[in-house]
């Protein structure tokens, strides 16, 4: 069996650790994230079930830990990329030290794209590779005012980039033997955010979003909303919905209303 290369990232726990396991059986490792020493546990489990194991730990909110990453992605040899390391930092804006912005949106939103960047040109010499970035419904959410949902603004900016960034990577990429994927979960009971997942009765296990995620890629999907049912009919209305805004909105004047004179 030709086994090939897939770096993965945030793979100490949670989603990331999840897909290493799904992926061990056909595919040798490179595990990044912060924390040596789970990674080293993970790595040993790993081996045992056949998989070549790399250790990178690398810290993605820093430029040094995405240079590391970026550094072994130029050698061309990885075939599938998760970009799936993330952190919430969940209050409002105005409580977010300065310091935090930066490095939250180099995590969330900057580091993503840089390892696609770095990751592409040996993906496309070889004529094979996949990419998935880990986003998150929450991309979908600027308009709700749900009162459950987390005080997330510069979460949102990010992911909602991170889904952009990579459903237009995907038709940039349509002719081309790279498949792309953005994966959209929900609650998930991991660690994540102190691990509040883990007492919400609907949050799905991480290896469901992994294996929804690796089971979509098979069904050809751009887009992985892993708890969606009709997912097709919802991203239509949703295209539908973009183009009426671009399209409608692409005008030489401005709208009746912006004209009008006010009684």
């Amino acid at each position: 069996m030709n086994r090939t290369i897939a770096l993965i990232t945030g793979a100490s726990s949670g989603i990331g650790a999840a897909y290493a396991r799904l992926l061990a059986d056909e595919h040798d490792l490179v595990l990044v994230a912060r924390r040596a020493d789970r990674l080293a546990d993970l790595a040993e489990e790993l081996r045992a079930q056949g998989a070549a194991v790399e250790v990178l730990p690398a810290d993605l909110m820093t430029q040094d830990g995405i240079a590391a990453v970026t550094d072994r992605l130029a050698a061309g040899d990885v075939r599938m990329l998760i970009s799936n390391a993330g952190a919430g930092g969940y209050a409002p804006l105005t409580d977010v030290d300065p310091a935090d912005i930066e490095r939250l949106l180099t995590l969330n939103a900057i580091a993503p794209v840089r390892l696609v960047h770095a990751a592409l040109p040996g993906m496309l010499a070889a004529g094979e590779g996949t990419i998935v970035t880990v986003a998150s419904l929450l991309a979908f959410s600027a308009g709700l005012t749900d009162s459950r949902a987390p005080r997330r603004t510069l979460y949102v900016a990010a992911k909602a980039a991170t889904l952009g960034f990579t459903r237009t990577l995907a038709g940039e990429l349509a002719d081309t033997p790279v498949r792309v994927q953005v994966v959209c979960p929900g609650v998930v009971a991991t660690e994540w955010n102190s691990g509040a997942g883990r007492s919400i009765p609907w949050a799905m296990s991480p290896e469901g979003v992994a294996s929804a995620s690796l089971a979509g890629l098979r069904l050809g999907e751009t887009v992985c909303a892993p708890g969606l049912e009709g997912q097709d009919s919802a991203l239509d209305a949703l295209l539908a919905a973009e183009l009426a805004f671009v399209r409608g909105g692409n005008q030489p004047t401005p709208a009746a209303r912006y004209t009008e004179p006010r009684g």
